[in-house]
Order: structure tokens, then C-alpha cells, then sequence
């Protein structure tokens, strides 16, 4: 495998890391202005109330793509993203601001200029860069918000869920289809050759050989196992590398870079994965050893 090649596979394991160490930092933040997803984090209801709006969720945009409505399915995934910015710039304008009018337009401003770029000029660097700020902000916001138990649920009956959409139903595949055209950052795009274009290039195939332009990854591959590292630094107490993460956070982290080398061992292929079994799966081994370390305290 020539270093062309091998180059994508390392951009992967970097944006994951990217977004789980952005989720950690955000937490912070998020905390101090009182953002929270769920009102009691330790119920165990939350995941399967979670799920419930998911399956909900995509049941909707699979219904928008069955009859080619993309315009409003556009237009429903634009306004969650505009809303998801505005939750995460609500959390980081008042810790400069405060808990003022400016900072309530600083807000609106900030969203609205992350919007138009990413409606105006939608390229990969584009997508995946406000990517990883939606990926650390919703992690950092679900983290605050759920406990360990509710976390390690959620996960796993995620992992089912992506197993059963992408091998199964493969109703997860024909929704990954259905939007990139739509080039809304919900999916990670990294570019297998120099020149390419997302714009000009989607991810069609190539004249040589009919290979794709490039890979894609889904957000939600990200975002979840980054739910655990925080929730993991937030709940749990006890010694902090620089002061910043704890070893069951650690370990989560570390956990999930090998699930993801596991995935893409199977990416390789060239056919689509279900990302979650083994990216879920690897992070809560990690964290389990994480938290064995400092006695399950």
C-alpha cells in the first residue's frame, strides 16, 4: 500500500481524536451555561428515549427520500445543524461575553455565517471542519447529560441498531446515499487523491479503475463513542492527566482508536461498514480498563 493510499486512513483516526478531544473541552463550557440534553442523567429511560427519536427521525428523512423530497429534507437538516450551532456557540459566547445581549448576537451571527459557508461553499474541508465542531459539540452536550449506565446502553443498543440498518434493512445506506448530494456536514468526507473536489467530485467514481474519489464516515461514528469519553470525565472522579482527563476517559479514547482500526480494516474493502459494533464495542472495553485502573471508583 503506497503512502497515497495509507494517508486517508490516517486522517481518520486523527478526526475522531479531533472530535473527542474537542468534546472534552466543550464539556466545560457546556456545563457552566446549564446545557443539558436529558433532566435526570442517571435514568436509564434516556437511551431508549434517545433511540425512540432517532428511529423517528430517520424514518422521516428515509419517507422525504422515497419521494424525492430533498428540497424540504434539505431544509429539516439544515435547521437542525443552524440549531445544533447555536447551542454550541451559546455554550462558548457568555465565557467570553457573558450573559449578554452581544453575546446573544454573537450567537445568532456566528451560526448564521457557519450556515451560509456551509450552504455557499460546501467543500470537503468545509463540511469536515464544521463536522468536528458539530461532532464535539453534540458529544460534549449528550456527555453532560447522561451518566456511565445510560452511556454504556445507549452504546450498545446503537451498535444493534447500525449492525441491523446496514447488513440487514440497509436502510442506513440508502439514507447516507440520499444525502450526500446534499453536502450538509453529517458525514465526514476525506479525499483519497490531491485536487479533489466535493463540489465538483461528490464521491462518484473515478475513470481509473471506478474507484470512489473518497471516503465517508458518518458523524454519528464520532459523535457516540465521544459521548462516553466525556460523560466518562464528567461523572467519574479521581486523578487527572494534566488536569484535564481521567483514565477511564483514557481509556475510552484509546478504545476507540482501535475499534476504528478494526473498521477500517474492513473499509478497505471498499464496501459499506457498520461503523458503531465495532467502535462502540472497542470503547467501552477501554473504558471498562480505564476505570478497573482506578478500582471502579
Amino acid at each position: 500500500m503506497d503512502i497515497k493510499r495509507i494517508i486517508p486512513f490516517m486522517v481518520m483516526p486523527l478526526l475522531l481524536l479531533t472530535v473527542e478531544v474537542g468534546s472534552i473541552l466543550l464539556s466545560l463550557p457546556v456545563q457552566a451555561a446549564g446545557i443539558t440534553a436529558f433532566e435526570d442523567p442517571t435514568s436509564v429511560a434516556n437511551p431508549f428515549i434517545f433511540i425512540a427519536i432517532l428511529l423517528v427521525f430517520t424514518g422521516f428523512l428515509l419517507l422525504l427520500i422515497k419521494f424525492d423530497l430533498k428540497k424540504v429534507m434539505s431544509a429539516v437538516i439544515g435547521v437542525s445543524i443552524f440549531l445544533t450551532f447555536v447551542y454550541i456557540f451559546a455554550a462558548l459566547a457568555p465565557a467570553v461575553l457573558g450573559n449578554t445581549d452581544l453575546a446573544t448576537i454573537v450567537i445568532l451571527i456566528l451560526s448564521i455565517m457557519a450556515m451560509v459557508l456551509l450552504y455557499k461553499f460546501p467543500e470537503w474541508y468545509v463540511i469536515d471542519s464544521l463536522g468536528i465542531l458539530i461532532g464535539a459539540g453534540v458529544a460534549s452536550i449528550f456527555g453532560v447529560s447522561l451518566d456511565i449506565l445510560p452511556v454504556v446502553i445507549l452504546l450498545i443498543l446503537l451498535a444493534v441498531y447500525d449492525a441491523i440498518s446496514v447488513y440487514k434493512t440497509k436502510h442506513m445506506i440508502t439514507l447516507a446515499e440520499g444525502v450526500i448530494d446534499l453536502k450538509t456536514p453529517i458525514l465526514f468526507v476525506i479525499p483519497k487523491r490531491r485536487g479533489y473536489s466535493f463540489i465538483r467530485d461528490g464521491i462518484g467514481k473515478l475513470e481509473e479503475g471506478g474507484e470512489r474519489a473518497a471516503f465517508i464516515i458518518g458523524m454519528g461514528d464520532l459523535i457516540m463513542p465521544s459521548i462516553l469519553v466525556v460523560s466518562a470525565n464528567v461523572f467519574l472522579k479521581g486523578w487527572r492527566l494534566g488536569g484535564i482527563i481521567n483514565l477511564p476517559s483514557l481509556g475510552a479514547i484509546l478504545g476507540s482508536l482501535a475499534g476504528l482500526g478494526i473498521l477500517l480494516s474492513y473499509v478497505a474493502s471498499g464496501k459499506p461498514q457498520a461503523g458503531l459494533p465495532p467502535l462502540n464495542g472497542c470503547t467501552i472495553l477501554g473504558f471498562l480498563v480505564g476505570w478497573g485502573l482506578i478500582g471502579f471508583s
